[in-house]
């Protein structure tokens, strides 16, 4: 069987570029709880190369996934980076020693995390950067304008290309817009967790991507007795399935499911050659508003 390459899931705009809509998150790649190195570095070297040669164009990543393990992974296996790759970042937190994600916020915080995302990658400018604001998996209101006016002025010293939000409200988004533009939002969402319904259908109004982390539930996979059943019927697996509704519910989504194995990057691919019929996308629609319960709020 031939495998499914991202161009099937469609494309688009990130920025200044078009990028398929299926990409790859990074964070699996490092060790236990997101610290120290990967049980089999080979392993994730075969895996990040093999996103590439099956069409993945952009890659999702943070200096303090490891911290800094993951992207030197990624630096170790596509340095120098195809033309067409876009690796998108984020910024607001630290890790300390217990392997906490302290928020890091300040202007100096930024600019710091900012020069070792960059040398880390070995880049000379990083392609998208997130601002990835406080809160496990949803946003706590607060202004975000003097930090993302630090991230406003390095994008104006070339040492940020475009500039994107992570777990944020609607109004901080527009706070953030008013600053600079905004080419990405990166919240919780999934088939379950669907808060950000009208915020997604504004942004793809808007032209500006949505990429939903926890795609598949986060540390609590997606449970539903509606998906099970889908899946069944459609002879593949939940999580494929959950995948081929986030591509279904707007074009502007783009999906960014990680994982630290080959066959299983594979499997998510999967989902972007996948139809889901008017009576599937209805019985799981239906999944987001019955009050089913959230496996990960």
């Amino acid at each position: 069987m031939t495998t499914t390459t991202a161009e099937k899931s469609g494309s688009y705009r990130l920025g200044d570029r078009e990028v398929h809509r299926i990409g790859y998150g990074a964070m699996q790649l490092a060790g236990p709880h997101v610290m120290g190195p990967p049980a089999d570095r080979d392993a994730a070297i075969a895996v990040l190369r093999r996103a590439v040669e099956l069409g993945v164009d952009h890659i999702d990543t943070s200096d303090y996934y490891g911290p800094t393990v993951v992207n030197e992974l990624i630096r170790e296996a596509l340095h120098p980076y195809p033309d067409d790759l876009v690796i998108v970042t984020k910024v607001g937190a630290r890790r300390d020693a217990d392997g906490g994600w302290p928020e890091a916020l300040d202007p100096d915080d930024l600019r710091r995390a900012v020069q070792e995302n960059i040398d880390h990658l070995g880049v000379d400018a990083l392609d998208v950067v997130n601002l990835r604001m406080p809160g496990f998996a949803e946003p706590v209101e607060r202004s975000l304008a003097e930090p993302f006016e630090a991230l406003a002025a390095m994008q104006q010293e070339g040492l940020v290309r475009h500039l994107g939000v992570s777990n944020v409200t609607t109004q901080m988004l527009a706070e953030a817009r008013s600053i600079a533009p905004v080419v990405c939002v990166q919240n919780h969402y999934n088939l379950v967790h669907r808060h950000d319904d009208p915020m997604i259908d504004a942004l793809a109004r808007d032209g500006i991507a949505y990429t939903p982390f926890f795609p598949l539930g986060g540390f609590s996979p997606l449970q539903s007795a509606a998906l099970e059943t889908v899946a069944r019927r459609l002879e593949t697996t939940p999580m494929q399935v959950a995948l081929t509704w986030l591509l279904a519910r707007s074009p502007n989504l783009l999906l960014i499911p990680g994982t630290s194995s080959v066959a299983h990057l594979e499997e998510n691919l999967q989902a972007s050659a996948r139809v889901l019929g008017p009576e599937e996308l209805a019985e799981l629609d239906r999944i987001g508003g019955t009050g089913e319960p959230d496996p990960a709020g």
